[in-house]
């Protein structure tokens, strides 16, 4: 990298701010503004792009797919979109389905899921037979806190207007919700539009708003996918987050993984600390299979799996969650064990030792609904799609996260040394009697190139939320 743009990039840690140019559409009531590991050979699988290929009835958004040379370079999104008209799209905007049934169970066999379902499943709002598919106003959804950042590339002008109707639509109070361009590094005045970025942007606000609907929502908008552009906005989100007192930010992107990325950005998601204003960075796994990807591979994040929603056929009630087969997850490449602080794996992001000692970093740490078969409702551009993918994980997450109000993140250890206090939560209840079987359900069913099994594993991580507690 040239070190006039890592320059330029560190100026956020430095002291000196960056100048975004905010485009404020804000909408309020009050504001405008002991478990035990897997199986050896499933632990010691290995790092690899996986042999996933997207079913027939899914299409892979062109923003969604990975480019030869694009690694550390340029990246993609993490999403795929059922295709209910077996037709050969010209353009997103053909895949558009019909509205969510208005009320009762969803009469259609796909399963696509409502905000209610799947704050059912993961028991994070109201609970009712089955979890069926249904917008279902007894959700009556009350989390969130503080804000939650969601970074993306392009603009996406209707990120607004879409995210106030799929509050509107399924019964949530009126979004809190703010704009920014990140254009501060000169990249750009307004970004330019991308439809496949648009999409991204309006399902990561509204499923991270979904999961935790009192949260200032915001936008940040890069001016390309650009990792230098990117990681600009990351930290443009952080300065956002902590006017609100800190919170989470989430990512939908991801390129392969490239020899320099521990030294050239890891630093990125420990930048802007403040004390009692805690910040934890979510990063899609990917949606390839077996195989990591960054910057969910590094230790300094919490890396989103992807699991699918499994329902009776004729009921359509919930049964289990099983590892879905596009779930990105792997060995890092290049985040190995390290002695040097900031460089790699190390005493300071040690929440995998016990189950892999002095060595590379593993992917996911923690999963949600990404199948498309078991996709969710997302209103982009005045239509509605049925979406999937890890895209959908990372959002969510964030939003659980954020409701449980735990407020942990990137931050000095009691000790005095910088720690990755989410996944130190997250993995410390992994070998619980009581607390793991409470908090998450252990999917053991599935792969993606590598088995899902008891406790951590390569396609679910952990594996899924369910309830609040120990997030």
């Amino acid at each position: 990298m040239k070190a006039s743009i890592k320059q330029a990039c560190r100026l956020a840690i430095s002291g000196v701010a960056l100048a975004p140019v905010f485009v404020f559409a804000a909408s309020s009531a009050d504001s405008l503004s002991a478990a035990t590991p897997g199986a050896d050979a499933a632990l010691a699988a290995p790092q690899g792009a996986g042999a996933y290929v997207a079913p027939a009835n899914t299409f892979v958004p062109e923003s969604s797919r990975q480019m030869p040379g694009d690694a550390g370079k340029r990246a993609h999104t993490n999403y795929h979109i059922r295709n209910l008209h077996g037709i050969q799209p010209r353009s997103i905007e053909d895949l558009a389905v019909a509205a969510p049934a208005s009320e009762g169970a969803n009469p259609d066999s796909t399963f696509a899921e409502y905000p209610a379902s799947l704050a059912c499943v993961y028991k994070i709002g109201a609970t009712y037979p089955g979890c069926v598919p249904t917008n279902n106003s007894a959700y009556n959804a009350k989390g969130g806190e503080r804000a939650i950042a969601l970074v993306l590339a392009y603009e996406n002008p209707t990120a607004l207007a879409d995210l106030q109707y799929f509050a509107s639509f399924f019964g949530f109070p009126k979004p809190k919700f703010k704009k920014v361009y990140a254009n501060g590094n000169g990249s750009c005045v307004t970004p330019p539009y991308d439809a496949g970025w648009a999409l991204e942007s309006s399902m990561d606000t509204q499923w991270s708003f979904a999961m935790a609907p009192k949260a200032q929502i915001i936008l940040v908008e890069a001016c390309s996918n650009s990792y230098v552009d990117l990681m600009y906005a990351e930290q443009i989100a952080q300065q956002q987050v902590l006017l609100y007192g800190g919170g989470q930010i989430s990512n939908s992107w991801a390129s392969g993984e490239f020899p320099t990325e521990s030294s050239d950005w890891d630093w990125v998601f420990r930048a802007n600390w403040t004390a009692g204003k805690p910040i934890s960075h979510f990063f899609s796994a990917g949606d390839s299979g077996l195989g990591a990807t960054y910057p969910s591979s590094s230790p300094w994040v919490v890396s989103a799996g992807g699991t699918t929603i499994n329902r009776d056929a004729a009921t359509q009630n919930f049964q289990s969650e099983s590892c879905w087969a596009g779930s990105g997850g792997g060995t890092s490449a290049y985040e190995t064990y390290s002695s040097t602080f900031g460089t790699g794996t190390g005493p300071w992001t040690n929440y995998q030792y016990p189950l892999f000692g002095q060595s590379a970093r593993r992917t996911p740490d923690i999963s949600f609904d990404a199948d498309p078969a078991s996709g969710a409702y997302v209103r982009s551009n005045g239509g509605w799609y049925v979406v999937g993918g890890t895209s959908l994980s990372a959002p969510a997450l964030a939003g659980i996260v954020n409701s449980s109000g735990n407020r942990l993140g990137v931050a000095p250890s009691l000790g005095g040394y910088y720690s990755n206090m989410e996944n130190n939560l997250l993995y410390a209840e992994l070998g619980t009697n009581k607390e793991y079987f409470t908090n998450f359900y252990d999917v053991t069913t599935g792969s993606n190139g590598a088995s899902a099994g008891a406790g951590w594993d390569y396609c679910t991580g952990v594996g899924s939320p369910r309830g609040k507690l120990g997030k």
